[in-house]
């Protein structure tokens, strides 16, 4: 049993050790991530909070944003969340990158094509 153990378990850190360090073919950011990082803007971007540690999440996020493909998401997930919660400040959350000291290359928009964002 030990002898099958073994074999199974290097094959299995093998995988795992391909899977980090193989090129990425899709964005790694998902919306789920971008919620996360910006969570904690949503009570000022509702007008029902301060900014408070929002621009950590923000400093966060466009850290975490390091290739287009990881930008064009991110950028789609905003403008996604942008138009689904109802009682966003829209100027409030386009003015988040700015007062958080970030320069996004895109405007956070319903309108944004996400597509010519670098």
């Amino acid at each position: 049993m030990a002898g099958i153990i073994r074999p199974m378990c290097i094959v299995l850190i093998a995988a795992v050790l391909a899977v980090a360090v193989a090129p990425r073919g899709e964005a790694a950011i998902g919306c789920g991530t971008v919620v996360s990082y910006l969570n904690p803007c949503l009570p000022y971007v509702t007008n029902k909070g301060p900014l408070g540690s929002c621009c950590g999440g923000v400093k966060g996020l466009y850290g975490a944003a390091q290739t287009t493909q990881d930008r064009q998401s991110v950028c789609s997930c905003l403008k996604s969340l942008s138009s689904s919660y109802k009682d966003v400040d829209l100027n409030k959350a386009a003015g988040l990158p700015g007062q958080c000291g970030v320069n996004i290359p895109y405007k956070i928009s319903p309108s944004t094509d996400c597509s010519k964002v670098n």
